[in-house]
């Protein structure tokens, strides 16, 4: 990840920090202050708390994660790599870890494939597994 006032560092004091890829100072919640000075801050029950003004983005950061909480990366998806007898096709590039199944804003999970260059809908499922497993017959 990189930003547009420097490299960004990781982990600072003991804490990993938490990183932002879209906004200017790299870390996520804290902003570039009018006297050029760095500005975290976070919300609490809705209202933004400010947690005062830093020379640097990095110091900035660390006072962000000591008032939210050290960044935890989440956990990595236990997939299922068969199901039904059936090899499921697994994917990193995908947000359910099976190619060519999607989930909808609806929670439901849709299988693809393609057929002569066009996607063609296999259904609906209720699970990413049920839909990896459409995918794989």
């Amino acid at each position: 990840i990189g930003c547009m006032l420097g490299a960004v560092v990781t982990k600072a004091e003991g804490l990993q920090l938490h990183l932002s890829s879209s906004n200017r100072t790299g870390y996520k919640g804290v902003t570039t202050h009018h006297t050029g000075r760095f500005h975290p801050q976070h919300q609490v029950r809705g209202r933004h708390v400010s947690l005062g003004l830093f020379d640097t983005a990095v110091a900035a950061a660390v006072a962000y994660a000591r008032a939210v909480g050290e960044y935890r990366p989440p956990a990595p998806l236990a997939l299922a790599t068969e199901a039904e007898g059936l090899r499921l096709h697994l994917s990193s590039s995908s947000s359910t870890g099976y190619r060519g199944v999607f989930q909808h804003a609806s929670g439901r999970f849709q299988a693809q494939h393609r057929v002569g260059g066009r996607r063609v809908s296999l259904g609906y499922f209720n699970t990413a597994v049920e839909a990896a497993v459409a995918s794989a017959r």
